[in-house]
């Protein structure tokens, strides 16, 4: 495998407005394609905007939602791919034939829709249906893999991408500032945002403490690092409907280092060079090699029990 460039970005997206979205990332790939990137990825969502679809009915939903690859908003992505000569992934809703609404991540390049995942486990709006299986995909003579937020959090998912096949993963989210039942978990201030000009260390402040950036630093290095995988993170900054997020896009090596990240309080582009030796040299590797799956096939694959649901539904209201 060749070197590869790519960047990952955050831009602060507007609830349904797809053309200004689109014009977004339209204006930010160009910037990593003149950056020599070929690959630019967006956070959840990027297309439509996402916290507001909680208050939509499945008819509203229907009207935002879209086919794809027919639809308009992944013409457009082709054609902004096309344009500067760099793959695009974004996320946006997608409906099929039988009216079922997925949450979708596309990747394109000049020559049309490469790929699409369906998020595996999807909760801001009660009428979207699960995904039913992994993406793996051939760019540039790298396997990638795609992942959207919360299905990140469940971490065989991600062992279950690696083990077909991916070098690197792709996470879009809108994650981060919102309650939990983790300690230092809570909304920001929209305030702070608004002043931020004036005033950026305490936005800062709140971005980067443990109602943002440092939640992410407890399991996001390790999905790299365990798997021996690159992983491209993408987030929004600013006001997604009437929640405030914190960006920090960013790209982990398979050592489960940061080799790039976003830190504009701002729309931003980050971009690093991903090298075929560090998938081999990093312990994640090896950890690999060394697993005794005969030990914990079954118990991995058990069914669910009751509880463990419970605390799956406890997860997204407090997400909501």
């Amino acid at each position: 495998m060749e070197n590869i460039k790519i960047s990952t970005a955050q831009f602060e997206n507007k609830s349904g407005d797809k053309a200004y979205n689109l014009a977004t990332i339209d204006k930010l790939s160009k910037i990593a394609a003149n950056e020599g990137s070929n690959v630019i990825s967006f956070h959840e969502c990027s297309v439509t905007g996402y916290s507001f679809a909680r208050h939509l009915s499945k008819e509203q939903m229907l009207e935002l939602a879209e086919f794809v690859p027919e639809g308009a908003s992944t013409k457009r992505l082709i054609e902004i791919a096309r344009k500067h000569d760099i793959a695009i992934l974004a996320g946006l809703f997608e409906k099929d034939k039988e009216d079922k609404l997925y949450k979708a991540c596309v990747c394109v390049d000049k020559n049309g829709l490469i790929a699409k995942f369906r998020k595996l486990h999807p909760f801001i709006n009660p009428h979207l249906t699960p995904g039913d299986r992994y993406c793996v995909f051939d760019l540039y003579g790298w396997k990638f893999g795609i992942l959207i937020c919360y299905d990140n959090n469940v971490i065989e998912n991600v062992r279950a991408t690696t083990f077909l096949g991916a070098d690197v993963i792709f996470m879009p989210h809108v994650t981060m500032c919102t309650p939990s039942p983790r300690p230092g978990a809570g909304f920001i201030d929209p305030e702070l945002w608004r002043n931020r000009d004036v005033d950026p260390t305490s936005l800062r402040l709140e971005f980067d403490g443990m109602k943002g950036r440092d939640w992410l630093m407890k399991w996001l290095p390790a999905r790299a690092y365990d798997n021996a995988i690159y992983v491209v993170f993408s987030n929004p900054i600013g006001m997604d409907d009437d929640q405030l997020k914190n960006g920090c896009s960013m790209i982990i090596d398979p050592f489960g280092d940061i080799i790039a990240e976003c830190r504009k309080l701002g729309d931003d582009v980050a971009a690093a060079v991903l090298t075929e030796e560090k998938l081999t040299n990093a312990g994640g590797y090896r950890y690999k090699q060394a697993r005794r799956p005969d030990l914990y096939k079954d118990i991995i694959g058990q069914p669910h029990r009751s509880e463990q649901k419970v605390v799956w539904l406890e997860e997204q209201r407090h997400s909501l």
